[in-house]
């Protein structure tokens, strides 16, 4: 199961965008929505009303959806769960969530997560891979969580799906706190890089690269326009070249080899999670 939140976990809209992506990019089929009555405050969030080609006024009511899709290479069945961070009520929501869960026989959870940070839009937006399953932790490499403070529904998400014996990951993409607002295709196309490597699944990007371009190239001119933002930026660019020298390394190299080898079509490799 892959599942992303509007809201405080979804800085730039990087978390919620990846995972509408994957829902789009692999064809995913609804099959259920959370009643919002129950865990949304309609002055927090509140209802859209749009207007259809037939003139029909229709309201869409702030929910959480559930999607099915198949991975196109690996075959895999992957539970894509795309709503809002909710008002209240958060046990009972993330006990439906993993009901969802439980009755597609999902035996991973993958939480994905924004939010913004001291780093600069010029390099690779960093994404963190963390998890407390030692299985995970070693066959993944990934790091084990040392954040303690206020959490929001991702990480009550991922506990609780640890307590009822599913090994559960989170994703996290550092979104540059100067420019946090949406979209962020960048982050975006970060996360399911990343997404690209845990699953051994490659993701059709379509036009993400082209847009995280733009978006770059746009940052570029107001960062040339506005003498102070700029030389920030080149703070930023300075700490994170520096931090980054020792990591040119043999692992780091490998491992876009092999994103660049499953983008083969006549040599994808597949993984299992």
């Amino acid at each position: 199961m892959l599942a992303a939140f509007e809201g405080w976990n979804d800085a730039g809209e990087a978390a919620s965008g990846a995972l509408d992506h994957l829902r789009r990019a692999w064809g995913a089929e609804l099959v259920a929505e959370l009643d919002p009555e129950e865990y949304h405050d309609f002055q927090v969030n509140r209802p859209q009303v749009s207007i259809g080609d037939d003139g029909r006024r229709t309201i869409t009511w702030p929910t959480t959806k559930v999607w099915v899709a198949t991975a196109p290479v690996s075959g895999r069945t992957v539970l894509l769960v795309h709503g809002i961070e909710p008002s209240m009520r958060w046990r009972r929501y993330t006990g439906e969530v993993l009901d969802h869960a439980a009755r597609r026989g999902v035996r991973t959870v993958i939480t994905l997560g924004a939010l913004l940070a001291d780093v600069p839009h010029t390099r690779p937006i960093p994404v963190s891979s963390t998890t407390d399953d030692e299985d995970l932790l070693s066959r993944l490499s990934l790091e084990r969580s040392t954040y303690e403070g206020p959490t929001g529904i991702v990480g009550v998400v991922s506990e609780v799906a640890v307590g009822a014996g599913l090994p559960s990951l989170s994703l996290w993409a550092a979104v540059p706190h100067y420019v946090g607002q949406s979209p962020s295709p960048k982050a975006v196309l970060a996360l399911l890089g990343r997404v690209e490597e845990v699953l051994g699944e490659p993701v059709p990007l379509g036009d993400l690269v082209d847009d995280a371009r733009a978006w770059e190239h746009g940052v570029d001119e107001l960062a040339s326009e506005d003498t102070e933002i700029g030389e920030y930026v080149r703070q930023l660019e300075e700490a994170k070249d520096t931090a980054d020298l020792p990591e040119a390394s043999g692992e780091a190299i490998a491992r876009e080899f092999e994103r660049y080898l499953r983008r083969r079509p006549d040599e994808g490799t597949t993984g299992k999670v």
